[in-house]
Parts: structure tokens; sequence; C-alpha cells
């Protein structure tokens, strides 16, 4: 299952991020095919958004057909496995970037902090992992 998480600072819209989340957990393995989402209902309530927001982003991925809705059974993720092009991983990944060093600045962290932090940090769980 994915955990959810709203940036309402970000300027992207809660129903694109939802459908960011979901894509992009499909393609990272962290949801599975048959894997059911939330109902529309628990995940607005979870989020506290409104459900139009949840309902949204669900039909917009069942379009693509990357959900399935089952009437009475819920939502669940298609069949279809998602590959996400480099240029679209590149892209996430720059505006994941841009918003960290934007917080890290306004903390008034410098880049070589930042860099070394998370040179440390990967060491670290390479360290942890074996």
């Amino acid at each position: 299952m994915i955990n959810f998480i709203l940036d309402p600072s970000g300027g992207t819209p809660f129903y694109r991020q939802i459908i960011d989340q979901i894509k992009f957990g499909i393609a990272s393995g962290n949801l599975k095919t048959g894997e059911q989402l939330p109902t529309v209902r628990s995940l607005a309530v979870q989020l506290k958004v409104n459900l139009n927001t949840i309902a949204k982003a669900y039909k917009e991925l069942e379009i693509l057909n990357i959900l399935d809705t089952q009437q009475g059974s819920g939502t669940f993720i298609n069949a279809n496995g998602i590959v996400l092009s480099d240029e679209e991983k590149q892209r996430k990944i720059q505006d994941i970037c841009k918003e960290f060093l934007t917080v890290a600045y306004t903390y008034g962290f410098s880049k070589d902090e930042v860099i070394a932090e998370l040179q440390n940090n990967n060491l670290n769980n390479n360290l942890n992992n074996k």
C-alpha cells in the first residue's frame, strides 16, 4: 500500500499529486497489479480533502486504464504495467530536488552542507542494508 502525502505549498493540484503518486507507486513496484486502493470516501477523509478531488484522480486514472473500479467491490490497480520514460523520471527528480533545496536554503543550509549530508545519509543507509 502507498502512503499518500499531499503538499499544499507545491502549487500542484491535489488530484494531480494523487495521480502522480499512484503512477510512481506502480512504476516503483510499491503498488502491485490487482491491489485495492482505498475508497474515495476513506482516502478523502484520510487526506482531509473533498471527495471530488479523489474521484477526479481515480477517474482520470481509469480513463488511462491504470485503475479499474468495480461497482460494489472497489478500485484496483489494473494489469497494465507503468513504465516511466527517462524524461519523466528526470523531470520528477528535478522537481523533488528543487523543492528539497528550496526548503534547505530557507533554513540557511548551503549546497555543500546538503550534499555532504546526502552522501553521509547514503553511506549510512548502505551500511545499514548490509
